[in-house]
């Protein structure tokens, strides 16, 4: 009698379980939106690193929101001198170089530190697990620290660090299948809804030839009846969210490039016209911190998938390319 009670017991709490780890769940996402706004609606500036396998980048960010939107500089402080400003959907490559020019490109911002973050969380919360874990600290600040666990082999761990105040991204770390971290992001100074002096955003780096250079001239986004080439069978959670054809440097032949995203990783596939009298090319898999890179031949052309995925996530994708 005492253990029908008990399974009784045990199976009643089922539910209670389920309906207090769904909360859970919910506040999580909750302060994730906090966390992917406010990189882009808060004032700050500070210091940080980028680190993979044995390379460290450091780079300064200063970033400014007002009445006429987003305004950015970031400057790297190792290695040659190289700035990039963005104000909004407009962004300045500046480097030291007599002979090269001051890029200027009109194009969707990309996800940088500390805006990793989507806007759109739908798809973290389809594919990956979130949780808070221990309280912590980055940059000299108090942190809530949250956990994006992958519901499948297909993608990576994430742990973020963010601030206890304000919300902003702190810390990052990509972490593989052995938990090891792989990638990480960190400020190591940073001072957060101070008033910024707009003139700071200036490039120190100037007097160089300003080529205007729209994506548009080298993109094309394609229409469903212009795609020529499909993926047959994308990994649990990844969705094609684009196709466009590039020009890409170097290249005579425009390449067809199709992107991948699961809500947080991304995935490209660039399929181009193999050289002409050239031997085939083995499948060739490689690694440089968190980025995977696959290199097939089909057809007569080469096909090269790249993400910040696991191995295999790569290979699966790159293997289930084929022509419409």
């Amino acid at each position: 009698m005492r253990a029908l009670l008990f399974a009784i017991a045990v199976l009643a709490g089922f539910p209670s379980v389920s309906l207090a780890d769904a909360a859970y769940q919910t506040d999580a996402l909750g302060w994730l939106k906090k966390v992917a706004a406010a990189a882009h609606q808060l004032n700050y500036t500070g210091t940080y690193i980028y680190q993979y396998d044995d390379h460290v980048e450091t780079s300064k960010i200063t970033h400014i929101k007002d009445e006429s939107g987003e305004h950015e500089k970031i400057e790297a402080l190792d290695g040659s001198p190289r700035e990039m400003i963005r104000n909004n959907d407009e962004v300045m490559c500046f480097k030291p170089d007599s002979n090269a020019s001051v890029v200027v490109e009109k194009r969707k911002t990309q996800m940088s530190f500390p805006a990793l973050l989507p806007r759109d969380l739908g798809g973290i919360a389809e594919n990956y697990r979130v949780r808070f874990a221990e309280q912590g600290r980055a940059a000299g600040r108090p942190c809530r620290v949250l956990v994006l666990e992958p519901k499948d082999q297909y993608r990576y761990r994430h742990k973020i660090w963010t601030d206890l105040g304000t919300g902003l991204l702190l810390k990052a770390s990509t972490l593989n299948e052995k938990n090891e971290v792989i990638g990480l992001f960190t400020f190591t100074q940073i001072a957060i809804d101070g008033q910024i002096d707009k003139m700071s955003l200036k490039p120190d780096i100037s007097g160089r030839k300003v080529v205007i250079s729209s994506e548009a001239a080298t993109t094309t986004e394609l229409r469903q009846n212009e795609v020529t080439w499909v993926v047959k069978h994308s990994p649990p959670g990844f969705n094609q969210v684009t196709v466009m054809k590039r020009k890409m440097p170097g290249k005579e032949m425009p390449v067809q490039h199709l992107v991948f995203s699961d809500g947080l990783a991304m995935v490209s596939v660039f399929i181009e016209p193999a050289a002409t009298g050239g031997k085939p090319m083995p499948a060739v898999i490689s690694r440089q911190g968190v980025i995977h890179v696959y290199t097939r031949m089909f057809a007569d052309h080469q096909i090269t998938v790249l993400g910040e995925v696991p191995a295999h996530t790569v290979m699966q994708i790159g293997n289930s390319v084929a022509k419409k």
